[in-house]
């Protein structure tokens, strides 16, 4: 399993939350978190810029990306599940074999070519939330996933 997100934490106190996470998700699954490069912005309010500044960052997800990955895009405009449905989706991805990528675009959204090779978008909340935070929020609900298959004390 991968997480793939556009730019870097920097954050300490999120840092350790993400190695917390980490930790627990290892004790079921390998987990890889690969941190991608992205592109300042500070001229996004041009569509122009805005298209060129995804497509960059798009193009470095795709380039870590295999043909047989099954990719879950954090997107807007996906999917809400409740933490049920998506230890079932989990759950079932991985009896398929699926080698499972998570992948949080950069702050302007994913690019036509990176949500048009997503397998499913997955629309976390319809709070809006920090790149870092998201990658926080991720790795609990995977963390979670895990612990309600397992049927294990942690979901209520």
């Amino acid at each position: 399993m991968k997480l793939i997100c556009i730019g870097k934490n920097k954050d300490k106190a999120l840092q350790e939350l993400e190695k917390e996470y980490g930790k627990r998700i290892r004790s079921f699954e390998k987990l890889e978190i690969i941190e991608v490069k992205d592109e300042a912005n500070t001229h996004a309010d041009r569509e122009k810029e805005c298209e060129r500044i995804k497509d960059l960052e798009g193009k470095r997800v795709l380039e870590k990306l295999k043909p047989s990955d099954f990719v879950i895009l954090l997107d807007l405009h996906g999917t809400m599940d409740d933490s049920l449905s998506f230890s079932k989706r989990l759950k079932r991805l991985r009896d398929e074999g699926k080698s499972i990528v998570f992948v949080i675009a950069g702050s302007l959204g994913p690019s036509k070519e990176l949500a048009q090779r997503a397998d499913h978008r997955w629309k976390l909340s319809d709070l809006t939330f920090t790149h870092l935070m998201t990658r926080i929020l991720i790795l609990e609900q995977i963390y979670r996933a895990f612990m309600i298959d397992a049927n294990r004390n942690y979901h209520k």
